[in-house]
């Protein structure tokens, strides 16, 4: 019998400053919201004062996990100290596995205009969080589409139930990730495995998600995340004015965390280890 995925938490988030002095919501990785796992963090930048995002994301150091910069509108340069650089706009994706160390900065192209995004951080599996560091970065044109009636999905990475498969691949949480484009009343279905983790942020518009027994469903608007209990297919209908969201999707870990900054392992002795290696140039 397949049963849909219900909402089980809706998010507002929490009002944040990072990097230089960027505003943003944090919806994931709050007191109130610590993580859900493998993801640990998930951050809105959504503004058009350049006052709120100029300053940027100077260069920081991580180890331990993974970052997805996913962009509604604007652009941003990624740089690193592995030799990886490039700029992402409307559509694109930077898919950064920091693993065993990096220093990376992420600096607005731009000086005014709409700046909007997601940033997603994805832990990675003892065995692999001191793998050398990756960066895969993918333009609007270069992730496939799966376009079903009122609605358009560009997939990142998973594959769909009609086979169209996301460039982002050897990801060991197997995560699915979707920009999904909705027309008003439309509905979007996929079946996601049922021991995965599974959350939507609604970037435009609003959708409505079934919950749990009897009860109405309910709307997951602009800026909101929806946190989907379990199940094997997720549903999504879009509101009066349609909807842009993402859906995102991956296998829970189930390992010990341990948080210090830009820094996420499993034990706190490891935490100070970064710290220590990051302060003497080992990264």
């Amino acid at each position: 019998m397949t049963q849909i995925r219900p909402l089980v938490h809706l998010e507002p988030g929490m009002a944040a400053s990072d990097g230089a002095g960027v505003k943003l919501n944090r919806l994931l990785g709050t007191p109130r919201l610590p993580q859900i796992d493998p993801f640990l963090m998930l951050d809105n930048f959504h503004s058009d004062n350049p006052d709120d995002y100029l300053a940027g994301f100077p260069a920081h150091p991580h180890r331990g996990f993974e970052t997805v910069t996913y962009m509604f509108a604007g652009r941003m340069r990624h740089k690193d100290n592995k030799g990886h650089e490039g700029v992402i706009e409307q559509g694109g994706v930077q898919w950064m596995t920091a693993a065993g160390g990096i220093v990376h900065s992420e600096m607005p192209e731009q000086e005014d205009g709409l700046m909007s995004g997601f940033q997603l951080w994805i832990n990675l599996p003892r065995v692999e969080k001191m793998k050398p560091a990756g960066y895969q970065e993918y333009r609007a044109n270069q992730i496939p589409t799966d376009t079903r009636d009122g609605a358009v999905a560009k997939i990142v990475a998973g594959t769909t139930a009609t086979g169209v498969e996301g460039p982002v691949k050897n990801i060991t949480v197997q995560p699915f990730f979707a920009e999904i484009h909705l027309e008003p009343g439309a509905v979007y279905e996929e079946p996601l495995p049922a021991d995965h983790s599974a959350i939507v942020a609604v970037h435009d518009g609003s959708i409505l998600l079934p919950r749990t027994g009897s009860e109405a469903p309910m709307a997951v608007n602009r800026g909101e995340l929806g946190v989907l209990g379990e199940g094997s297919l997720t549903r999504l209908q879009a509101g009066p004015n349609g909807a842009r969201l993402l859906l995102i999707a991956a296998k829970p870990l189930r390992e010990p965390v341990a948080r210090g900054g830009p820094f996420v392992m499993n034990t706190e002795g490891e935490v100070r280890q970064a710290m220590l290696d990051y302060q003497t140039g080992r990264f």
